[in-house]
């Protein structure tokens, strides 16, 4: 070895036990320290929180999570930038609360977070359920399955309803292949892909009791709570103030009376079953105007949603449609 190679491997060494990283002949100091509050505004993360405010009337739990992991993932890059020892921390996630408690907009939500942050590279959010994944026969599940993971790759999985992956009870069900795969891929690939899983709180225990590779996976498990009436009162105005409708003061009783009654029943789905009813008042209030109007109509007739338009539901009447009530529990 010769002076000079001797001389340049010593001031190599030199800079990188001074916090120096050289790449080549390039030389590129690490900064001292990192603004965490600056990290917050310049990366977007603060745009992604308030929208998420916005957008969903509360889950005042379930923002507050998604604040502390938004924190956990800027201090993390923080570490990574001043060349502290990190790891990137596992991501994925389960999602438990009943249907329409905004689990499928947090997840949207969270994908763009993650992008933000660059712990995923393209921050879109794919959305399926067993139905999605598993085949009907032998040798048609690995590749439904790789399919959608190959489409998830760069963002989020988020699998619906995911104990319907499991069913022990038929020995010619093929969700545990589907089940494996997953697994692989959650722990090979979880530098590159973010999975979400959603359900009912006490199917998804018995789910993960019966399959532990997810349980040690998942990291963050996140509650959904049902809307109060006021909540989901709330909702109904925000979700109608969009459209530029307005309820009656006898139209907003009537559905303040409607949300309770409503609740009591079967398949009732939080802001999915407000979101049905304020489509069919609408429909019931087009098919009142039209057959009752004359002469032109003003924007505010258009726009007013009136205490019959509610009041002709058959859940005030004791009744519901079933099917109809079902549906709202699905996607």
């Amino acid at each position: 070895m010769n002076a000079g190679t001797e001389t340049a491997e010593m001031e190599t060494a030199e800079m990188e036990k001074a916090g120096v990283e050289t790449v080549g002949a390039e030389v590129a100091e690490r900064p001292a320290s990192v603004d965490l509050r600056e990290e917050y505004e310049c990366s977007g993360v603060r745009e992604v929180l308030e929208d998420l405010d916005r957008e969903l009337i509360g889950l005042t739990p379930v923002k507050d999570r998604i604040r502390e992991t938004a924190a956990l993932l800027l201090v993390e890059r923080a570490r990574a930038t001043l060349g502290l020892g990190h790891e990137t921390p596992t991501l994925h996630m389960s999602f438990t609360g009943n249907p329409g408690t905004g689990k499928t907009t947090v997840a949207l939500k969270m994908a763009g977070l993650l992008k933000r942050l660059g712990y995923v590279r393209k921050g879109h959010l794919v959305s399926v359920t067993r139905d999605d994944l598993v085949g009907q026969y032998i040798g048609h599940t690995a590749p439904k399955t790789r399919e959608v993971l190959k489409r998830a790759m760069g963002g989020v999985l988020f699998i619906d309803e995911a104990y319907y992956l499991y069913r022990p009870d038929n020995e010619r069900d093929y969700g545990q292949e589907a089940i494996e795969i997953l697994l692989q891929v959650m722990e090979n690939n979880r530098d590159d892909l973010v999975v979400i899983l959603a359900g009912y709180a006490d199917r998804m225990e018995h789910f993960f009791n019966s399959n532990p590779g997810f349980r040690s996976r998942i990291a963050h498990h996140i509650e959904f709570p049902d809307y109060s009436d006021d909540e989901l009162m709330a909702i109904a105005r925000h979700m109608m103030a969009g459209q530029s409708y307005t309820l009656s003061p006898r139209a907003e009783a009537a559905l303040a009376e409607y949300i309770r009654l409503r609740r009591a029943q079967p398949h009732f789905a939080n802001a999915r079953s407000i979101r049905n009813a304020f489509d069919r008042a609408r429909l019931r209030q087009a098919n009142r105007l039209f057959e009752t109007a004359t002469g032109a109509l003003d924007a505010a007739r258009l726009s007013l949603i009136d205490e019959g338009d509610i009041r002709a539901s058959r859940v005030f009447r004791g009744g519901l449609d079933s099917e109809v009530a079902r549906r709202e529990t699905k996607r």
